[in-house]
């Protein structure tokens, strides 16, 4: 389902009050379960953001709901790969919004093969990221510091 009322901006450093405390929500932070451990400080989350939105290889995006702030979706370098985030105000789930900004994410960022990390129990995670073409290519394990404890976590591939 694509939701009309979705469009993307460029995030900019006053999106990042907004953003933090979307990151602080429990059941958000048990599925995302890779979160880190400092954005619990709000001085360090904003600073440690802010420096994101700068970086070159990043491509950092807000996801508006009509006027209001509903998300963030970005691309990032890890290991010299070109990786997707995104988070959705947990208010907002189960509305199609991660599915329609992903689809509008995948047709500005030019970067692939472009990977996408879940946990293996997010369910709604996964399908958004299969709605929008990427195929589940292998797993991992790692340290999840939401959940403090290794758990595993399936690596998706856009082409």
């Amino acid at each position: 389902m694509q939701y009309t009322l979705v469009q993307l901006r460029q995030t900019q450093i006053s999106d990042l009050e907004i953003l933090f405390q979307f990151q602080l929500d429990p059941e958000g932070k048990q599925l995302a379960a890779f979160t880190s451990a400092e954005n619990a400080d709000k001085a360090v989350y904003i600073q440690k953001h802010t420096k994101f939105l700068d970086a070159p290889t990043n491509n950092t995006q807000t996801i508006l709901l009509g006027d209001t702030i509903a998300g963030s979706i970005a691309k990032f370098e890890m290991e010299g790969h070109a990786e997707i985030t995104y988070w959705i105000d947990r208010k907002l789930w189960g509305k199609g919004i991660a599915t329609t900004a992903l689809h509008q994410f995948i047709t500005i960022e030019k970067a692939r093969p472009l990977f996408g990390r879940v946990a293996f129990d997010n369910i709604g995670s996964q399908k958004v990221l299969e709605n929008c073409g990427f195929i589940r290519t292998g797993k991992d394990k790692g340290f999840a510091n939401a959940r403090q404890a290794e758990i595993e976590e399936f690596i998706y591939r856009l082409v």
